[in-house]
């Protein structure tokens, strides 16, 4: 389902954004950079655009329009999520009120600048007047930045504009999505896994709609040994708007530069590096075998001297509980 169209929209030509250009009408065209860059067709004679070495440049001028554009964006927040939520849906609601509260607690809320739930927590971050920011990429239907995002930049490369949310952001906040949701999703996680970032919690909202992949990663990855115990820990799931921001705060309290609101008085421990550890090569990450009980539950209270406490208030679930 697409969130309806306004009448000031439905007066605008379809457009499309490569980057810093702008594309309608006849200007149009199906094929994306990024399909262009990976396809590996030959390019046409005296087509020296769509070459490599000028690929390289294009793609160098990406990273310096972003960093420029967010060097000074200040502590921020990820949020992903569907581009396919309706106002008015539940999630949607959902996702305004928690940029409302992202925001309330210091943090610029960063989207992928879609509609969806990336519109609604931009919405919130603006009903509360924080930083609202949205990272859009060309694709090849037409799309715009939504008109709740106030500082956008368009990409045309994935691969850049996800650098962009992970170097600019303290923490990924996931709520029910598809296949892109998922994308980042599993890219955070493989960074915190191997260290490639720390104190970066990443959270998803949402049990009934993550629980199912939650018992697959338990029931499977871990139970054949593909992922550990620990593995489990780089991750939280929560319904409650309140916990997320608690464990943001928690994690980002004592940073230096990063001047968020504390965690509230007896909230949960925070992820931090001692999750990253327990998962770190030599560590008995992704090589060690599942330890008795593997099965159990990914959620409910944590276990003394993990590094990330599960979600309080939701009932353990095992698999095969029929929770």
């Amino acid at each position: 389902m697409h969130t309806p169209e306004t009448p000031h929209e439905r007066s605008l030509p379809p457009e499309r954004h490569k980057g810093p250009v702008v594309l309608r009408r006849k200007q149009l065209h199906r094929r994306t950079s990024d399909q262009r860059f990976l396809d590996q067709r030959p390019a046409e004679p005296d087509d020296f655009t769509r070459t490599d070495p000028w690929r390289v440049l294009r793609i160098q001028a990406e990273f310096v329009e972003g960093f420029d554009a967010l060097a000074n964006l200040g502590p921020a927040v990820s949020v992903f999520g569907s581009a396919r939520t309706a106002p008015g849906h539940p999630e949607y609601e959902l996702a305004r009120e928690l940029g409302r509260e992202i925001g309330k607690a210091g943090y610029a809320v960063v989207t992928g600048g879609g509609p969806g739930v990336m519109e609604a927590a931009n919405r919130g971050a603006v009903d509360v007047g924080a930083h609202s920011v949205g990272i859009g990429i060309e694709l090849p239907h037409e799309q715009r930045l939504n008109d709740w995002v106030d500082l956008g930049i368009n990409f045309r490369y994935f691969f850049a504009r996800k650098t962009m949310f992970v170097k600019y952001s303290q923490g990924f906040v996931a709520l029910p999505g598809g296949f892109g949701t998922l994308d980042e999703l599993f890219e955070a996680l493989t960074l915190v896994q191997t260290g490639k970032i720390t104190r970066f919690p990443v959270i998803l909202v949402g049990t009934d709609y993550w629980g199912p992949l939650l018992d697959w990663i338990t029931t499977t990855l871990v139970a054949d040994g593909k992922v550990s115990t620990a593995d489990l820990e780089l991750f939280r799931v929560t319904d409650s708007v309140a916990e997320v921001v608690e464990i943001l705060t928690a994690v980002h309290a004592d940073d230096d530069g990063i001047p968020v609101s504390g965690p509230a008085p007896g909230a949960s421990p925070a992820p931090g590096k001692a999750a990253v550890d327990a998962a770190a090569p030599g560590s008995g990450g992704d090589d060690a075998a599942p330890a008795d009980g593997a099965r159990g539950s990914v959620r409910g209270d944590t276990d003394p001297g993990t590094a990330i406490p599960r979600s309080r208030g939701d009932d353990a679930r095992a698999p095969g509980s029929g929770a």
